[in-house]
């Protein structure tokens, strides 16, 4: 696992708004009072909701409002990759990288997105996009796949990579799951296998005869 640290430039300081605040509360609420830092995972991901990353003042605020040591909030947001220790831009773009997604177009994908973007975990110069190599984003079957604010895009070619962040660019909304039109993970054109109705509409079954029935009376 590589060494993940927290961003050189840090804020002054970190405060939940109102409305993160009342989910902090929910969350905590979910365990006993004496386990309360189960919740750390969860508000750290609200921190990052809010803010775009988790900042060290984030950190220490988390650490006093769960009364744990701050090491132990560090050591939480260092090890999960989910979470981002440097600023990331208005729209996160996650591109997997791991041997499906690779043998299907990963590698034009990345060269996209430094293309448009720049190097990766560097906001663009707009601040509109930033973007990461991950490991297996877990739907191997629709590679190539890249998430975009925690939503899936799969089948992904690099035009309809640049397509999907034009939209972004120009403040629209973009409809996660297949680029390429299928259903899930349906194979592309549609199903091609048991598409007689014969196969189940049990008109090719016949009459069977059990052996050793009991004679009638």
């Amino acid at each position: 696992m590589s060494v993940r640290r927290l961003a050189h430039e840090q804020p002054a300081s970190f405060a939940f708004a109102p409305a993160t605040m009342e989910q902090v509360r929910w969350w905590i609420a979910k365990y006993p009072s004496d386990r309360k830092q189960s919740a750390v995972i969860p508000i750290l991901w609200l921190v990052q909701k809010q803010e775009g990353w988790v900042s060290e003042p984030a950190i220490r605020v988390v650490a006093e409002l769960l009364v744990m040591p701050t090491i132990r909030v560090l050591e939480v947001a260092t090890f999960y990759t989910m979470f981002h220790l440097h600023p990331v831009g208005k729209h996160h773009i996650q591109v997997c990288g791991t041997t499906p997604c690779m043998l299907r177009g990963a590698e034009e994908l990345k060269a996209v997105c430094k293309r448009r973007i720049g190097e990766a975990h560097q906001p663009s110069a707009d601040g509109n996009f930033s973007w990461e190599e991950m490991e297996c984003l877990g739907a191997c079957v629709n590679a190539p796949v890249v998430a975009i604010d925690d939503y899936y895009h799969e089948d992904l070619t690099p035009d309809a990579l640049e397509a999907l962040m034009d939209r972004l660019a120009r403040g629209e909304t973009i409809t996660p799951g297949s680029t390429s039109g299928r259903t899930t993970s349906a194979p592309e054109g549609g199903p091609k296998v048991l598409t007689d109705p014969t196969l189940y509409d049990g008109s090719l079954a016949k009459k069977l005869l059990l052996p050793n029935l009991p004679e009638k009376a």
